[in-house]
């Protein structure tokens, strides 16, 4: 009886669907894209085909930097979530803010986070070429090592596969189009199963 109880409760929890929040800038909240071709909309159809009943909530805001996440993160990630995808860093390059700050803002986050027993996986970001040797050096390396100190999981680079492609980003060169949002999809899948404790189909 204890057993049978106990198999149906596991069956429910299996059934309650997953809260993902994709907290970030313009990358997730889909700058320039039509509707159901966001990163969050995109995501939670390919983990639907992938079996897994979840919702991802778009907590991105187009400029933000990783300075305005901190301030915004208490009340754009509620108790219930289940994942973090944490995105942000991409205008703290472009405006040239100092790396140090950047590291100290996200290491704000990922604490906060933890002490909120809420998982992360750390989407990280690359410095653009213009920016300089010297800063590329300074920001470049901040996702692994914060990863590495909190313990958090990694996605290197955001927008691998994709940045440099011109067919799969907007005129602006920046912002990826609905075939590059595909892309990131299809790529970032595996890593947020694997945070999940989930296996593709």
């Amino acid at each position: 009886m204890i057993v049978m109880f106990l198999a149906v409760l596991a069956q429910a929890a299996a059934a309650q669907p997953v809260k993902i929040v994709a907290l970030g800038d313009s990358l997730t909240a889909g700058y320039g894209l039509g509707a159901g071709d966001g990163f969050t909309d995109r995501l939670q159809a390919r983990l639907k085909a992938d079996g897994l009943e979840a919702t991802v909530v778009n907590a991105g805001v187009s400029g933000d930097t990783s300075k305005g996440g901190l301030a915004r993160l208490d009340w754009s990630v509620p108790d219930d979530t289940t994942l973090v995808i944490l995105e942000l860093g991409a205008n703290d390059a472009l405006r040239g803010i100092e790396p140090a700050q950047t590291r100290a803002n996200l290491d704000a986050m990922l604490a906060r986070l933890k002490q909120r027993n809420i998982p992360v996986l750390l989407a990280g970001m690359i410095a653009p070429p213009n920016m300089g040797e010297d800063y590329g050096k300074a920001f470049n390396p901040i996702y692994a090592e914060l990863a590495r100190k909190h313990d958090v999981a990694l996605y290197p680079f955001f927008l691998d596969g994709v940045a440099g492609e011109a067919s799969l980003n907007q005129a602006d060169g920046m912002h990826p189009n609905a075939e590059g949002i595909g892309v990131i999809g299809e790529r970032i899948v595996p890593a947020v199963l694997e945070v999940l404790g989930r296996k593709p189909s």
